[in-house]
């Protein structure tokens, strides 16, 4: 089989590499090639993503930790009666 000016395909390194350029930058251009079809195609995946503003985001959590800080054993202490991390007292007697 002969392609391209008569060479045969065994023959297709030879024409296939740009004179004065090596395999190691054809690889390097390859690669570059790659990362950018795996960037295109993340970005193809977050165009998708709906956006919200940080204003309204940061309302949004605020109404929610004002609403479960009555649940939240950090801002509302535990009862020390209820606290199974609590000290536990010795009671030592001298007889």
């Amino acid at each position: 089989m002969t392609v391209r000016g008569g060479h045969s395909v065994r023959g297709c390194v030879s024409w296939c590499v740009t004179p004065g350029r090596s395999f190691e930058a054809m690889s390097n251009n390859m690669a570059k090639i790659a990362e950018a079809r795996k960037t295109v195609e993340q970005l193809k995946l977050e165009v998708n993503i709906d956006r919200m503003k940080v204003s309204q985001a940061a309302a949004e959590l605020l109404a929610f930790c004002e609403t479960h800080a009555k649940d939240d054993p950090l801002v509302t202490p535990v009862p020390a009666a209820e606290n199974p991390f609590r000290d536990k007292r010795l009671f030592c007697v001298l007889l």
